[in-house]
């Protein structure tokens, strides 16, 4: 099976280079395309060492109080996105790469102690020639939303094929652990979701201006910015600040703002223009400074979850801050994370404009349970 998975996976490659040589020309890509599919500059791990695997700035941001406990030199990190490779480059005693697309990874990978994958980064052959190469094999949070399972179902003779090359699995609930069993996994301990066991840290620290309520609408996605503005009116002491989860969205966000700023006389800024919270309504058109902003947040309508498909966003990080949360209904993502969160408010859209008016009213979130790292570093590790 392994051979014809191999097969399958180069004709794909063929085909799909010209649309991956047109992908690398976009900034989103320019780096990653080069080195996951054409290896340029992506050397393989020194051998020996205790490698990670995460796709994005978020789930490499939540392996931190991991890599925190391992001496530096023994760190490899692989990652999908160009924002993961710049949140892991932080590690900067650590090795880090781009995962290799498929096809690569007989040749690539070298022998290493563990590997340790986050959530659903089920690559068959990532997986299998590690534990061909000797390599303990480790599926970190792992978990199955009932948006997902139907389709886990469907392929459930692939992830038996995966999972019997998985030495160990950390599941983030009972239900998740259920839900693997039955797809054939096995070895399965139930330990939450490792974002619990995360703290947070501002990398910059903006002045809030005690007359303001500053409210922060976080990772919002495409069409919710304009649904939430419907939804709310603003106090005269009231500060927007909207944060979009993709880039590539700024300017989009950008006119819709500029826009209502102006049908509502209020001022207006990117603050990639001025650095500083001086406006009425501002657009945080920069990566890795939504941390940062709520730390001074008063209210945070969390997005991902007014609009049905995403699956909602993680909530510890407002909680951490003592922020009043606002969210929608479609959490099926975070149903874990939300469990640790003591006040978070969670409404349908239609609800939206009673609650955020009374919103000073509700008693601030909290983390309710945090989780203790060492152990189950120890039990990754066999220690």
């Amino acid at each position: 099976m392994s051979f014809v998975y191999y097969f399958l996976a180069t004709l794909l490659y063929l085909a799909a280079l010209p649309y991956l040589i047109y992908l690398r020309f976009k900034p989103k890509y320019k780096d990653s395309i080069p080195a996951r599919f054409f290896l340029k500059n992506n050397a393989h791990f020194s051998r020996d060492g205790i490698w990670f695997h995460a796709c994005s700035f978020g789930e490499v941001r939540s392996l931190n109080p991991f890599i925190a406990q391992i001496e530096p030199k023994d760190i490899r990190i692989s990652v999908i996105t160009q924002t993961g490779f710049k949140e892991a480059s932080k590690h900067w005693l650590a090795e880090v790469r781009y995962l290799p697309f498929e096809i690569f990874l007989p040749f690539w990978i070298r022998k290493q102690k563990v590997l340790i994958v986050m959530e659903a980064e089920l690559w068959p052959l990532l997986f299998i020639v590690a534990k061909a190469k000797g390599i303990k094999t480790v599926l970190l949070n792992a978990r199955i939303s009932d948006n997902s399972y139907t389709s886990y179902q469907r392929f459930s003779w692939l992830y038996r094929w995966i999972f019997s090359h998985i030495d160990l699995i950390f599941a983030q609930s009972r239900e998740d652990e259920e839900r693997l069993r039955r797809l054939g996994a096995n070895d399965i301990c139930v330990c939450g979701n490792i974002k619990a066991f995360s703290t947070y840290e501002v990398t910059h620290v903006y002045p809030k201006d005690e007359a303001k309520r500053v409210i922060v609408m976080a990772s919002t996605h495409e069409g919710e910015e304009e649904l939430l503005l419907s939804q709310i009116s603003l106090l005269d002491n009231d500060q927007l600040i909207v944060v979009p989860r993709h880039p590539e969205r700024f300017a989009k966000v950008d006119k819709l703002l500029t826009e209502y700023a102006q049908k509502k006389d209020r001022t207006y800024q990117k603050l990639s223009e001025q650095n500083s919270l001086t406006s009425d309504i501002i657009l945080c058109d920069k990566m890795g400074e939504l941390i940062n902003l709520y730390a001074i947040a008063d209210v945070v309508m969390l997005g991902g979850s007014f609009i049905d498909g995403i699956g909602g966003h993680n909530p510890l990080e407002p909680a951490f801050f003592e922020a009043k949360i606002m969210s929608g209904e479609f959490i099926f993502n975070q149903k874990v994370l939300f469990e640790a969160v003591e006040n978070a408010i969670i409404c349908k859209i239609e609800d939206l404009k009673n609650v955020f008016d009374s919103i000073e009213n509700y008693p601030k979130s909290t983390i309710t349970h945090r989780g203790d790292i060492k152990p189950l570093l120890e039990q990754i590790l066999g220690k």
